[in-house]
């Protein structure tokens, strides 16, 4: 998002949580859409039934991918929505199951554009078909281009620069910025922020998200290599909860600071083992997400005005205001 363009963001914002009013949180992500999130929905929706997928570039084991669900189903349960839930990190993947969902005629996408330009035909061939397309977590930059109807999710640049300026406030001189998918245009965007906005020394290295050893063994080994590097970032709670024992394991005196939660990543936060954590409420991406496409089919409604997206971050998670999410964080919704 421009910064010109604050206002309409910020009035979008707005009905972001006044959608999110309309359902609550959802402890069953791992059920399916008809019977998951059932007890946190505020009434059911007597609108006829109709079939969103929703496509994701989730790799397995990601618990941030658990919250986005979560979201979805609880939305999903609301408005009488069969959820059909789908991931893969691979782009041409991710794209055939965009397909499968277009020759299944389901009545609206929701979808991850981590690789916009993989996206792109296939979401022109859903417009085609008459389904309707949002984007959500990543693509912020793309959304528009790719032709979809809104968005949902952070300004990763934004995201970026902020917590490289609250690293100058905590004095940090030399940060490593740890991406566990290379590639993936919502991770750079972060390092990209975290570079512009940090005046210390920003390094990048990447490891494989989906095999925890190797990222424990790499980071380690680059914190031994390099022993000016006061500042860990790391782009996932998984990753963040890793890089601790990897400052341990090389005897480093950094400090570890992570994008996104999860309940042992705020549990980490308030015994300060993690300095601090932006959370880009991916509960709220899901819920939005899936009840945007029904906002949609029933009346008409785009959020942003089809020009700006919703902003669900960033919101910085430290050990002053842990406390306060961490019965949330807990039930598996932040």
């Amino acid at each position: 998002m421009h910064r010109n363009h604050r206002a309409a963001t910020t009035a979008a914002t707005v009905l972001a949580g006044v959608l999110l009013a309309a359902g609550c949180s959802s402890s069953s992500g791992g059920k399916n859409s008809e019977d998951s999130g059932a007890a946190a929905a505020a009434g059911k929706a007597s609108t006829p039934r109709m079939t969103v997928a929703m496509i994701t570039h989730a790799q397995p084991g990601d618990t941030f991918w658990d919250l986005i669900r979560k979201g979805a189903d609880a939305a999903a349960a609301k408005d009488n929505i069969k959820l059909v839930y789908s991931a893969d990190p691979s782009a041409a993947n991710q794209a055939n199951l965009v397909q499968n969902a277009i020759d299944q005629k389901v009545d609206g996408i929701a979808l991850t554009a981590a690789t916009p330009d993989a996206l792109k035909s296939v979401v022109a061939k859903a417009k085609a078909a008459d389904i309707p397309v949002v984007g959500f977590n990543s693509g912020v930059d793309d959304w528009k281009r790719l032709g979809m109807l809104e968005y949902f999710g952070q300004d990763e640049n934004i995201a970026g620069e902020a917590f490289g300026e609250r690293l100058d406030q905590l004095g940090a001189k030399h940060a490593l910025c740890v991406v566990q998918s290379q590639g993936q245009v919502a991770l750079e965007a972060r390092c990209a922020g975290l570079a512009k906005g940090f005046k210390g020394k920003t390094d990048k290295i990447y490891v494989n998200g989906a095999d925890m050893p190797s990222v424990k063994s790499t980071i380690t080994a680059k914190l031994q290599q390099d022993s000016s590097i006061d500042q860990v970032v790391t782009l996932g709670a998984p990753i963040a909860l890793t890089a601790v024992q990897s400052v341990k394991d090389a005897g480093s005196k950094a400090k570890v600071a992570t994008f996104d939660l999860n309940k042992d990543l705020v549990s980490a936060v308030q015994d300060g083992s993690v300095e601090f954590a932006v959370d880009q409420q991916p509960y709220l991406q899901g819920y939005l997400a899936v009840d945007a496409l029904w906002l949609y089919r029933n009346n008409g409604n785009y959020s942003g005005g089809g020009t700006e997206p919703v902003l669900t971050g960033p919101a910085f998670v430290t050990k002053d205001n842990a406390d306060s999410i961490s019965e949330f964080a807990a039930n598996g919704t932040r």
